[in-house]
């Protein structure tokens, strides 16, 4: 089965959902003209990143009478999306999401997991964490979702294997850091070696989306990439310019790489719930 993918590299405008909404809407034609069978869309897609004091303005709730999610899913009836945004629960807590939307459905909800509070980040000042990783069924096989820092943490793409996810999917708005002797981003760079590296050691494919522009003085670089399930670059998107990036995926190389590295079927579960308990017995004694 193959599967073409569409990776949103757009720059939301800060607080402002009814023309981040518009930006949506516009790249979903273009990617549908362009037979898209999936569009991914960066960390935060519909409010901007650096919203702090604005989060209880800008939340949305997942339901299909608000007027936001109302257009998205009727935008998703041939098409599957990821859209990212803050999410306002039952009990007014805030989170950081992704929904996966399909056929006019929400599919899957993510909340991410870690929050990133040290250096120019303040995330757990504004946002609640989520408490769950769970892949989720779609029409092109297992698939599992993260944001941002939940990736740069082995715990939650390595769950996400095991629960069956074949395809990865990141979304971040990271800043851009430095350039090194290569021209790449440094910070882009420890990024996407650690795609690569998830990559093969899943056996997976990742599909990753970062976003594009400036908020109070940070520059958020792009760099988006889909990397293959022998941990290959199939493609990296520009660094710093708008752009829908596409590139058609195999399912079918997820069987001839398994059959030629059978790190799926020789993993240990068992052992590491074992030994993991242990530790934290270990670490409360």
């Amino acid at each position: 089965m193959r599967v073409k993918v569409g990776l949103a590299q757009i720059y939301p405008k800060l607080g402002d959902v009814e023309h981040n909404l518009r930006l949506h809407l516009d790249m979903i034609r273009r990617a549908r003209a362009d037979a898209v069978d999936l569009l991914v869309f960066p960390e935060l897609s519909l409010t901007g990143y650096q919203v702090q004091d604005l989060v209880p303005e800008v939340a949305l709730r997942v339901y299909r009478d608000d007027l936001v999610f109302a257009e998205l899913l009727a935008a998703s009836a041939d098409i599957d999306i990821v859209v990212g945004f803050v999410h306002e629960d039952a009990r007014n807590r805030f989170y950081i999401a992704n929904a996966y939307l399909s056929a006019g459905e929400l599919v899957h909800l993510h909340h991410k997991l870690y929050l990133p509070t040290y250096a120019m980040f303040d995330e757990s000042r504004y946002f609640a964490q989520g408490n769950s990783v769970r892949a989720f069924d779609t029409r092109f096989g297992r698939v599992g979702m993260l944001i941002c820092e939940d990736f740069w943490h082995v715990s939650p793409p390595y769950l996400l294997w095991l629960d069956g996810a074949d395809i990865l999917i990141l979304n971040s708005s990271s800043p851009s850091r430095g350039l090194n002797e290569s021209d790449r981003l440094m910070g882009a760079r420890w990024v996407e070696q650690v795609n690569q590296a998830y990559g093969g050691m899943f056996t997976s494919y990742i599909l990753h989306c970062n976003r594009v522009g400036y908020e109070d003085g940070k520059n958020f670089g792009g760099g988006s990439s889909v990397v293959d399930p022998d941990g290959e670059f199939m493609t990296r998107g520009l660094y710093f310019d708008e752009a829908l990036i596409t590139q058609e995926i195999d399912l079918n190389q997820l069987h001839r790489t398994r059959a030629r590295l059978p790190l799926l079927r020789d993993e240990r579960p068992g052992l590491v719930r074992r030994e993991l308990g242990r530790i934290l017995r270990e670490s409360l004694g």
